[in-house]
Formats: structure tokens, C-alpha cells, sequence
């Protein structure tokens, strides 16, 4: 079953001088549940455009986009369908320094309730486990390595069983023995988790990683 299908979408930017930019030029796009995808492109091509567009937090200026049946395209708001269905992770992994890798990894869940759940917490030691991190619930981001620091933010992306992950250049800012990590623990949350997982990349083997890969040049996105 299609979870996500790009029809023609386009969008574009005033670029200060009373001109537009077309940063998106007709992209289609159509994933199944399950897939892992990745997308490479020079920096202006409109890769982050395209992550904002797939996570809702940006509307396209034309096109459809269909996500999990809908179109959000027609919706005035995707915030709940975002925390619900859509999980992010990105380069700088944006932990919150005041807490522990725990409590990182349970604050979506505290964006919508006022406490977590056993099974919330239940589902965050497997997470843990699974990324082998699990002895590491009372540290803080400080103390992480780069390595140990996505694993967290990974565990805190999946903790709302998401549809989808977006990955934004996630081993832009590790060596090459820690991003290579990386990517093998996409590849297996993919596999063991069923995640719908779309990477952003400038990295070659990341991308080699997906099953299917793109390019996104000048806004057109081509399926190598």
C-alpha cells in the first residue's frame, strides 16, 4: 500500500530582489509502506525543502501530497498528524541538555500527555536495547559521544511508532566508523520495525544503504 505519493508539487521563494526561486519542480514521488529510500543533491538543490514538504511543516505551493490515505495538502493543520504519524531526525540531533538520555527520548510523547506510559516507557527500553544503548538512560547529552548521541536521538524519532522517518543529513556531523554505524541502524529499524524511512544525504554509502535512491537536482527529483 502506498504511504506517500508526491503528484507535481511544486514550491517556490521570494528571493529579495522581487524575484521567485523555484526551489521544487514538479517532484512525484511514490513509496509503499515499509520502504527506505534516500535522496542526494548539492547543497540548493532542494533537499530540505522536500523534508519540509514530506513532514507537513512546510505546504507546497501546487501539487498534491498524499500521506497514509490523506491529502494534507487540504488540511489547515498537520500538527497532530506530524506528532502521530511522523518521526524526525536530524544532524545536530538537538538533544535538550537539561535531561537524561531517558527523558530526551521520551519528550515527544510528553508533548501530548502529561506523563508516559508503562507501555510508552516499556517501548523506550526496547528501543534502547535494540540500539544498544540501553546502559546509558542517565546520561546527558554532554556526556554522549557523537555516536551514542544519534542512537538517543534515533530512539527519541521512533518513540511514537512513526509511519515515517525523515532523516536530515544524519551522519553530516560524525566520522566515518560512527556514521557507517548509523546507517546500519537505519537498516535495521527499517527492516525490524517495518519504518517507512526517507534520508536526506550527502553521504554516498548512507545512500547506498537505501534500497532506492534518488537525486534531486535543481528541484527535479530523478530515481537512479
Amino acid at each position: 500500500m502506498a504511504l506517500i505519493r508526491l503528484t507535481d508539487v511544486e514550491k517556490s521563494f521570494r528571493d529579495g530582489r522581487d524575484g521567485v526561486r523555484r526551489v521544487l519542480r514538479g517532484v512525484n514521488l511514490m513509496l509503499d509502506e515499509g520502504e527506505m529510500v534516500s535522496v542526494r543533491g548539492v547543497s540548493g538543490s532542494g533537499k530540505t525543502t522536500l523534508l519540509s514538504v514530506l513532514g507537513t511543516t512546510l505546504k507546497a505551493d501546487a501539487g498534491f501530497y498524499i500521506f497514509d490515505g490523506e491529502d494534507v495538502t487540504k488540511r489547515a493543520d498537520n500538527t497532530a498528524l506530524r506528532s502521530e504519524k511522523i518521526g524526525f531526525l536530524f544532524q545536530d540531533h538537538r538533544l535538550m541538555p537539561q535531561y537524561t538520555a531517558w527523558e530526551n527520548i521520551l519528550l515527544p510523547v510528553l508533548a501530548t500527555a502529561s506523563h508516559s506510559t508503562e507501555e510508552d516507557e516499556r517501548y523506550a527500553r526496547e528501543l534502547m536495547a535494540l540500539l544498544g544503548i540501553e546502559h546509558m538512560a542517565d546520561q546527558y547529552p554532554t556526556t554522549l559521544s557523537g555516536g551514542e548521541a544519534s542512537r538517543v536521538a534515533l530512539c527519541r524519532a521512533l518513540i511514537r511508532k512513526p509511519k515515517l522517518l525523515l532523516a536530515d543529513e544524519p551522519t553530516g556531523q560524525l566520522d566515518r566508523e560512527n556514521a557507517a554505524q548509523v546507517a546500519s541502524l537505519l537498516e535495521m529499524v527499517n527492516k525490524r520495525l517495518k519504518t517507512t524511512i526517507i534520508v536526506v544525504t550527502h553521504s554516498e554509502e548512507l545512500a547506498e544503504a537505501a534500497a532506492r535512491r534518488f537525486v534531486l537536482r535543481e528541484g527535479v527529483l530523478d530515481e537512479l
